[in-house]
Formats: structure tokens, sequence, C-alpha cells
């Protein structure tokens, strides 16, 4: 079958999944897994610019996901005037003096030669510049999260609108997986595998126990949105009288036209960033890509600077899951940051770019719907298939008992299933690479 067509059929076969989900269960329901969908594919199209492009393995993937989470906090929540005044500069000076501490510890080392006189200057700076930044930042840390610890606790945003935390959400990734890539990229890949998820885990612990920046586990609720709320539309008076003569109850409109506006708004980053992704792939910078990534003996024989190119790629991909982790906090309206499991930020993502067809930007898309639409779906569908085997079972009997429970599994079944019949009769996904 010609690879357009199949790539068409593919696509239109998960639309019409989604669109089953909606008349069978809700237009709720089909919208939530469409936009998340959306979400998902954005977080694919990242994962596979590094994995398809060039061949990086990066587990750390919710790291990224959280650092732009942790965007739509700074740029849309209002700030807490209590908490500025309280500790605010201080703690802003604590960063400064830790952040100089290193840089003068960089500097150092770069210009004295190697030998024990340079070991010992930049002990010293980092020790003396450590005791300094504790001295400033501490208290203020606890001036800041004794205001009102119940409700903020917090320095709170900018309260700028919340769709700037996209980009700035890319940004944030985009300079973690800079500070990454300079000291994690000449590693070998099983070695860069477990740098990135190690990062990844103190970038979810800082969020959980740094109160001050993000109220660590007790969560940060109420972001603003870039689209109507449910309440507002069901006050307007055109609203209702609209819905209310094609004979629609305004108050089931109502949500389904808020998700419909996040589907738009998402659609329209996908699309942009899926052009883009294409026309990188297409150019001369994505062949080399691909050929560091085929052979990088070989690139790097005829000139290429393979880990130049890697950086570059590895700052690209993750910018992409940090826009993705900030549309996902903005389309939740809260940040929790004990959500971030590797299960559905490392491995899910993972299992949509392999499923969808590693190094086809297109592919990664199909993966992230198909594979986020089955993740949502298995679990009640996999309870109704048991509840029909186990029909003819008496009540209280040990086997309709077992497999009633075990219908919570089918996810994790579904998904490896999945995997291992793709990897069999597809080894190169849905949608190969050409």
């Amino acid at each position: 079958m010609n690879p357009t067509v199949r790539g068409i059929l593919l696509f239109a076969l998960v639309l019409g999944l989604i669109v089953l989900s909606g008349f069978e269960r809700s237009w709720n329901v089909a919208l939530g897994i469409l936009n998340m969908g959306l979400v998902s594919a954005i977080m694919a199209l990242g994962v596979n610019m590094q994995w398809g492009y060039a061949g990086l393995f990066n587990v750390g993937v919710m790291g990224f996901v959280a650092l732009g989470g942790l965007a739509a906090v700074l740029v849309g929540q209002p700030p807490v005037a209590e908490a500025w005044a309280a500790g605010g500069g201080r703690l802003i000076l604590g960063l400064v003096i830790g952040a100089g501490a290193i840089a003068a510890a960089i500097f150092v080392w770069g210009r004295l030669a190697r030998g024990w006189p340079r070991a010992l200057a930049v002990t010293a700076i980092l020790l003396v510049g450590f005791i300094l930044y504790r001295w400033v930042f501490d208290p203020a840390v606890e001036a800041v999260e004794s205001v009102n610890p119940a409700g903020t606790g917090y320095l709170g945003g900018l309260g700028l609108p919340i769709f700037l935390a996209w980009p700035v959400g890319g940004l944030l990734a985009a300079g973690a997986a800079w500070a990454i890539g300079k000291t994690a990229l000449g590693l070998r890949s099983d070695y860069l595998a477990i740098a990135t998820l190690g990062i990844a885990e103190i970038v979810i612990a800082v969020l959980k126990n740094e109160d001050w920046l993000s109220r660590g586990v007790k969560n940060v609720i109420g972001l603003p949105r870039p689209v109507p709320y449910e309440i507002d539309l069901q006050n307007s008076p055109a609203f209702v009288a609209r819905m209310q003569g094609w004979g629609i109850d305004p108050v089931a409109a109502s949500s389904v036209t808020v998700k419909l506006a996040y589907a738009g708004l998402f659609v329209v980053v996908l699309a942009i960033l899926l052009w883009l992704s294409q026309k990188a792939l297409a150019s001369p910078w994505g062949r080399m890509m691909r050929a560091i990534r085929d052979n990088e003996v070989a690139a790097e024989a005829m000139g290429k600077d393979v880990t130049k190119r890697h950086l570059q790629v590895f700052i690209l991909g993750s910018a992409v899951c940090g826009i993705a982790g900030a549309m996902m906090t903005t389309l939740d309206g809260q940040l929790t940051p004990t959500s971030y499991q590797p299960l559905r930020f490392t491995f899910l993502i993972w299992v949509m770019v392999i499923v969808g067809g590693s190094g086809n930007n297109f592919g990664a898309v199909l993966g992230g719907f198909l594979v986020w639409y089955l993740w949502v779906e298995v679990e009640p569908r996999g309870r109704e298939v048991m509840e029909f085997v186990t029909a003819g079972m008496a009540d209280g009997y040990w086997l309709k008992a077992h497999l009633l429970e075990s219908a919570a599994h089918m996810r994790l079944f579904t998904m490896g299933l999945i995997l291992v019949l793709v990897l069999r009769f597809s080894p190169r996904g849905l949608i190969p690479e050409r």
C-alpha cells in the first residue's frame, strides 16, 4: 500500500475511534481524549527529534515536561505581594549568590593550570559561596513559606496571559537541556539514559520540596485559562439563547465549547511544530543528523561536529517537550508535581514514538493519538469485557472476583501487547521513516 494512503487511513481510524467514544460515552470524554492526544503527540514529536533524528536515548522526558508545567505557574499565576515583601528580594539575592559562586568556580577552573592550586581555589570559592548562599537563602525561604501556607506560601508568578507560558516552558526545558547536554552528551547511550533519568528525578524532587517555588506537594490550583470558563458561558444570555435555540443543554454545551476551544489552540501549536519539524528533517541539517545517527564515525570523518549537533537536537527536542508540559498544565488548571510519574511521561511517550514510527514525524503524532486513546479507553473496555466473560459465574466466586479486579491492570497489559505486536509485525512502526 502507498505509504501516504496508509498514513491517511491510520489517522482516519484513530479519529473514528475518538468519534465513536463521543457517540458511545459522551463528547466530553471524546474531546478530553482528543486534547490530551494532541499534547501527547507534541511530546512524542519532541522525543522523536532526539531519538528518530539523532539516536539520543533520553529517558528524562518527565523532567522537561515538569519544567513546562512550572512555567505555567511562573508566568500565569499572579504574584503574592505578602510573600515578596516577607523575603522575596533576599531569596532572589541568595539564588544570585549561588549562581555567581558556580560561575566564578568555572571561570577559575578554566583560567588556572591543572594542579593543586586550581583545585584549592575552586574548592574555596564553592565553599564560601555555599555558606553565603545558605546564610541568605534559608531565612528568606522560611519567611516566604510562612505567609499563609494553607493558601499561598510561595512567590507566585508574573500574572501574564497563560498562553505565554507555553514558549517560556520551551525555553526553561531548553536551558535545562543545554546544561545537561554540556555534561552528559559525551557519554555512551546507556550512560546518557541514566544521566537524563537522574536529572529528571532531581527536577521532580525540587518541585516537590521547594514550596517557595511552586508550593511543593500542596499543588498550585486555579491556574488562569486561555479560554472562557464554563460558568461564564452559562451566565452569558447570548450563549444560553443560542444553545436553547439549537435544542442543546447550555450546561453540557459550555463544557464541550471549552474543550473545543482548547482543541483549536492545541491543533494550531501542533501544526506549527509539525511543519517546522518537517522542514528541518528535509533540510541539509536534517540529512546531516540522520547521517550522524546512522554512522557517527563516518560523519565525524567527513568533518561534522557530532557532539555539537547532538546538543542542538537534544535542546530542540527537550524544548518541544517543555511546550507540551506547559500546555498540559494549562489544560489541567493545576500543577501537581506528584503526577509526574515515569510510567506516564517516559515509558508511555516512548511507546508512542516506537509504535508510530521513530524517525517519522507523522508516525510520532499518530502514535501519540493512538496510544493515548488506548491508555484512556482500555480500562473501561476491559471492565466491560470481564463483566461479559463472568456474567454466568455466581457472585462471590473467586475466579469472577479475580477477573473483575484484573480489569484495572488492562492498561499495562495492553501497552505491552501493542508494543510487542508492532515490533514483531512492523518493527519500524505503523508509519515508517522514509
